[in-house]
């Protein structure tokens, strides 16, 4: 069961990469912002299954208080280009 876990660790972090590529060479700012926003996503998940395999259920909080400040921290950048014009 944890041979399944440890693939999606490193499923995960391939997607994490990924997403950082995307961050960087995207065409607009909004695209960017997405991959971003992705690569949060993918570190909440990354931080629950490394808690899983080191058998520390503690973990689960940390990747909720990330999740979180993700989500407060991607709506705060899209309100300031909501009402700023983006840089392109």
């Amino acid at each position: 069961m944890t041979t399944i876990f440890a693939a999606a660790a490193i499923a995960i972090l391939v997607v994490m990469a990924m997403a950082l590529t995307r961050a960087f060479t995207a065409p607009t700012v909004y695209d960017r912002i997405l991959g971003v926003n992705m690569f949060g996503t993918k570190t909440v998940l990354f931080i629950a299954v490394i808690g899983y395999l080191m058998g520390r259920p503690d973990f689960l909080d940390i990747a909720i208080v990330y999740a979180l400040i993700n989500f407060v921290g991607m709506v705060a950048v899209l309100r300031y280009f909501e009402y700023t014009a983006p840089i392109e």
